[in-house]
């Protein structure tokens, strides 16, 4: 078994390990990452059961949770990189302009080396395994370093790496925030980290010192918007289901609410109706939903809490929701209204299960409110008037946008998934990944012909300036 834990002072020659063990396997062939990818796929069904008991049991996250959102979004994006994989790895060739005629050009494809993978406790299986795909893929040797917040979780992904690979290609690292930043200092060739801005920072700073390349998967303020010709029962449902799904611990969840004024309190009506059916229809049968995680730990209850206070006392109204207890780090999922501007909860991502809403009269004012803050990572609108999808996407930026649906993108393996600015670097899942661990390595080939460029060689004369003007003129 590939075993944790590693002190941080012997990260270094954990690191010098996999360094060495690279270069073999970089030769790996298509078929072999192939079985290497179906390997972790078929063991992470057979597991199914321990890591639905794990991730119970870290915060409470429902089994069709865990199937749906992570063991059923990893086997996926295996599936989809088994079938694309030759090709994937082949080099591409490129067009030859008259000047290179005689020469064949390519681009290969191969593996960075060692990479790091920092994922958060969110989603510990997904945000874990789903990047190991894409380092599997392109040739890479690993070291995984899941979140110290889910320590049965990250037991079991001990278990399932050390089972199924040799500790020289791949390595799970378990800790707290000591082996995090250690492992950083280390000369990774690339590091995947997921988690939030602050830390993201910190992590490109480290990885500046030996320049590796990073993805940042990060998050932000996720805005939706719902127009007046929205279908609004629709709309309820996904918001409802994008939102309180893990509790709203979800970096791609609606994190506020725009909503024109005609058809706020239709919409407010609908989204209570939404949780009472998603999840009881009585404050105290919502909290004893077995469908329904708890927030991570005490602190990050702590947070949620001082953001629904620091709401309520600047004015905001309680739609829906509002209790919460300390002790088993419950908050209902809760919808707020009249929900100031200024406030806390609409300066910082919630990640958690409080939706404030603003009501709006023009989809200027919406677009205003959206482009005063940094570049979300996801932005969702509703609606069934074609001219307010082509202003929301000429007028807004964003790393992904859904139009009538909800965070369903996530998991489409054609999609790079990522963000802008504050919400992220880089591009995930299918052949983004792939290129995300991979080097683009140009090749030029000379096969036949007189190079036209030889008559560019010094010393410069007539002659050269004569051809010079020709190259520049006609190539």
């Amino acid at each position: 078994m590939s075993s944790s834990p590693v002190s941080p002072d012997d990260l270094g020659a954990l690191v010098s390990t996999l360094q060495a063990h690279a270069t073999t396997v970089r030769q790996t062939s298509a078929a072999q990452r192939k079985r290497k990818l179906e390997r972790l796929a078929n063991a992470l069904l057979d597991r199914r059961d321990a890591f639905c008991d794990a991730l119970r049991s870290d915060f409470q996250k429902a089994p069709v949770e865990v199937d749906l959102t992570e063991i059923k979004t990893v086997t996926k994006e295996i599936e989809h990189a088994v079938a694309h994989l030759e090709d994937w790895m082949a080099p591409d060739p490129v067009g030859s302009p008259l000047l290179f005629t005689g020469t064949r050009s390519t681009i290969q494809y191969e593996p960075k080396g060692v990479a790091l993978i920092l994922s958060p406790w969110n989603y510990p299986v997904n945000l874990t395994l789903g990047p190991l795909v894409g380092a599997i893929a392109a040739g890479n040797c690993v070291v995984l370093k899941p979140s110290e917040h889910v320590p049965r979780t990250a037991k079991e992904l001990t278990r399932l790496i050390g089972d199924l690979y040799d500790e020289r290609e791949i390595r799970v690292v378990t800790g707290g925030p000591d082996v995090a930043e250690a492992l950083t200092a280390q000369p990774f060739d690339h590091i995947y980290f997921t988690g939030s801005p602050t830390i993201g920072r910190r992590v490109m700073k480290a990885a500046a010192e030996h320049l590796a390349s990073v993805t940042l998967e990060l998050g932000g303020k996720s805005p939706a918007i719902v127009d007046d010709t929205a279908d609004l029962d629709q709309a309820a449902g996904r918001i409802t289901w994008s939102k309180f799904t893990n509790a709203g611990q979800t970096c791609i969840a609606p994190d506020y609410l725009l909503v024109a004024e005609s058809v706020h309190d239709p919409l407010v009506d609908r989204l209570r109706a939404r949780i009472q059916e998603f999840y009881g229809p009585t404050p105290r049968a919502q909290q004893e939903s077995e469908d329904y995680a708890r927030l991570i730990h005490d602190d990050h209850f702590d947070t949620i809490v001082a953001l629904l206070s620091g709401a309520l006392d600047a004015g905001a109204t309680v739609a829906s929701g509002g209790p919460h207890d300390a002790a088993t780090k419950y908050v209902a999922p809760t919808v707020l209204t009249d929900v100031p501007l200024d406030t806390q909860i609409m300066q910082e991502e919630i990640f958690g299960p409080l939706l404030p809403i603003i009501s709006y009269q023009t989809l200027d004012e919406a677009l205003q409110i959206v482009n005063d803050r940094a570049a979300p990572l996801s932005l969702y609108l509703f609606t069934e008037r074609e001219s307010t999808v082509d202003t929301i996407l000429d007028q807004t930026t964003a790393g992904s946008t859904c139009v009538n649906e909800g965070f369903i993108h996530f998991v489409h393996p054609r999609l790079p998934f990522g963000g802008k600015g504050e919400s992220g670097i880089g591009r995930a899942h299918g052949r983004r990944s792939f290129l995300e661990f991979s080097n683009e390595r140009s090749v030029l080939r000379r096969q036949f012909g007189a190079d036209i460029l030889n008559a560019l060689y010094p010393p410069y004369d007539g002659l050269t300036s004569r051809v010079s003007n020709w190259v520049l003129r006609f190539f």
